[in-house]
Formats: structure tokens, C-alpha cells, sequence
């Protein structure tokens, strides 16, 4: 039994060792020389203080900012640690209830605003953290924006421009405003 239970020991502590150990130190190292801003987390600095990421989405509220996607994480929004989908279909009449509230609430907060509301900003995202918002979405909220601000629209409209990243090899993907970005370089002046 020893001569059969030995080696797969063996076999069960060098591959852990190798699986467990050695590979994410491997991959993790790789990671951090190659993609250093990636791998700490795509961070956002500003007067020495991460301000956010990148790559996860913020809570704008304010009239004077931009907002993002609606975030589907409970109870606190954008929370990456309850990342996941609302996995509400179509046909779902409490996803047709919270998209009518959502609707209500951006006519509300610009009343003059007749355009159709952008579906992404009235809907979440799969993972309900994204980051990003379509040009559409960014050019239909610049009117509260700049009004808010006392800023004016065409100087609003060059930075949805300035900060309007195209698809990857100009095929993959959908252009897209990082809200985060945008609403950093508004503060900014």
C-alpha cells in the first residue's frame, strides 16, 4: 500500500507547490513587469491620493459631474467585491420598472432635455461596474452639465471628444467616454 500511497504524495505536494505557489508568483511577477499600471490596479491618482480606478466605475451623483451606468451591485454601488449582473431579461417587469425610474430621474434632473435617453445610462452592465459610457450617453447629459457648471457647451463637448477612446485596432469594441476621466478633467479647469 506504502509503495502506492508514496508517490502519489508526492505527486500531490509537487504539484500544489507548482500550482499553488510557483505559477501565480510566476504569473503575478510577469504581470507586474510587463503591465505595471494594470496589475496595481489601474489606479487614479491625484495630490498623492487614488481618487479610483480606471476600470471600475464611480458613484456620480452630482448635477455638476457626468454619470455613469447604473451599477448593479447591493446594497453599495460599484462595489467590485459584489461584482455580478442584475440577471434581469427583457421581459422582466422589475427590470421595466427600475429602467422607468431611472428614466424619470434623468428627466428630472434636466427637464429640458427632450433627446432619447441613451440605453446605458439607464441600464447596467453585465459585471455592474463598468466604467464607461457611450458618446451618446455623454453628449445627451453635457447640457445639465455645462448649464450646472455655467460652462460653456462647446468647450463641454471638446473634452466628451478629448476623452472619447476609439475601439481596440480600431475593430473591437464600441467607442466609449470613461466617466471618471472626464469628470477628473472637468475638475481640473
Amino acid at each position: 500500500m506504502t509503495s502506492i500511497l508514496r508517490p502519489a504524495l508526492v505527486l500531490f505536494v509537487l504539484l500544489s507547490a507548482l500550482t499553488g505557489l510557483l505559477y501565480p508568483l510566476a504569473v503575478t511577477g510577469a504581470a507586474q513587469a510587463l503591465f505595471p499600471a494594470q496589475a496595481a490596479g489601474s489606479l487614479v491618482v491625484r495630490d498623492g491620493k487614488p481618487v479610483g480606478s480606471t476600470l471600475i466605475g464611480q458613484n456620480f451623483s452630482d448635477p455638476k459631474h457626468f454619470w455613469g451606468r447604473p451599477s448593479a451591485t447591493a446594497p453599495m454601488p460599484y462595489n467590485a467585491g459584489a461584482s455580478s449582473g442584475s440577471n434581469q431579461g427583457p421581459l422582466n417587469p422589475a427590470l421595466t420598472e427600475v429602467v422607468k425610474s431611472r428614466i424619470e430621474a434623468l428627466r428630472a434632473a434636466d427637464p429640458g432635455n427632450t433627446q432619447a435617453v441613451p440605453v446605458d445610462l439607464v441600464t447596467a452592465s453585465a459585471s455592474g461596474l463598468d466604467p464607461h459610457i457611450s458618446p451618446a450617453a455623454a453628449r445627451y447629459q453635457a447640457a445639465r452639465v455645462a448649464r450646472v457648471r455655467g460652462m460653456p457647451a462647446e468647450r463641454l463637448e471638446q473634452l466628451i471628444a478629448d476623452h472619447t477612446e476609439t475601439p481596440l485596432w480600431g475593430v473591437l469594441g464600441e467607442p466609449r467616454v470613461n466617466v471618471l476621466a472626464l469628470n477628473l478633467a472637468m475638475d481640473a479647469g
